[in-house]
């Protein structure tokens, strides 16, 4: 990444954390939340550019990554836009499906939030099911293939990211769903 440029829409503990990896990476970030404190600590630790909230959307950067609001995607942001990429960790980011589909006839590759942070879902598994830590990390390690997958098959079939990523998560449901058939039941709690 040294080279490229970030902007960081939020600064909270995940926003932080990616702006802390991605300095360590080398890249150039661009950052601003609603809370000036966070923002002079990483501009003070990072040497990040701040820029007021509602300029983070024309800022000149390579990748957008949204970490705050969801719906943060619309008729007013998108055309603002000046990135190639868009992946962040804030949830629900298209305000409307066709916001997705606007990103891709401008050409800005877009990283379906729900693939991109599918970390956070996979940390509270991890939690709930006494994964191991290192099981947790491989796990994680797997949303890089499965940004990929997504992007491979939006390209082979000509449709947005967020088509594609809808069409990667019902193909594995469907997978679980083939073996849950083949799995042995369990006695129910009355029997």
């Amino acid at each position: 990444l040294t080279g490229r440029t970030v902007a960081i829409q939020g600064l909270g503990s995940v926003g932080s954390h990616l702006a802390r990896e991605l300095h360590r990476a080398g890249a150039d970030l661009v950052v601003t939340d609603i809370d000036a404190t966070r923002v002079d600590r990483v501009v003070k630790e990072f040497g990040a550019t701040a820029v007021p909230l509602d300029d983070i959307y024309a800022a000149r950067a390579d990748i957008f990554a949204p970490c705050a609001l969801g719906g943060i995607l619309n008729d007013d942001t998108i055309p603002r836009l000046q990135v190639e990429i868009v992946s962040g960790a804030a949830n629900n980011q298209l305000l409307e499906d066709r916001h997705g589909d606007e990103l891709e006839a401008r050409g800005v590759l877009y990283a379906p939030d729900y693939v991109a942070n599918a970390g956070g879902v996979i940390n509270v598994y991890s939690e709930l099911t006494g994964w191991s830590r290192d099981r947790s990390l491989r796990k994680a390690d797997e949303i890089y293939e499965t940004v990929l997958s997504v992007f491979a098959l939006a390209k082979s079939t000509g449709i947005p990211t967020y088509m594609a990523a809808d069409r990667v998560a019902e193909q594995r449901i469907a997978a679980v769903r083939g073996m849950m058939r083949t799995w042995p039941q369990y006695p129910n709690k009355e029997s």
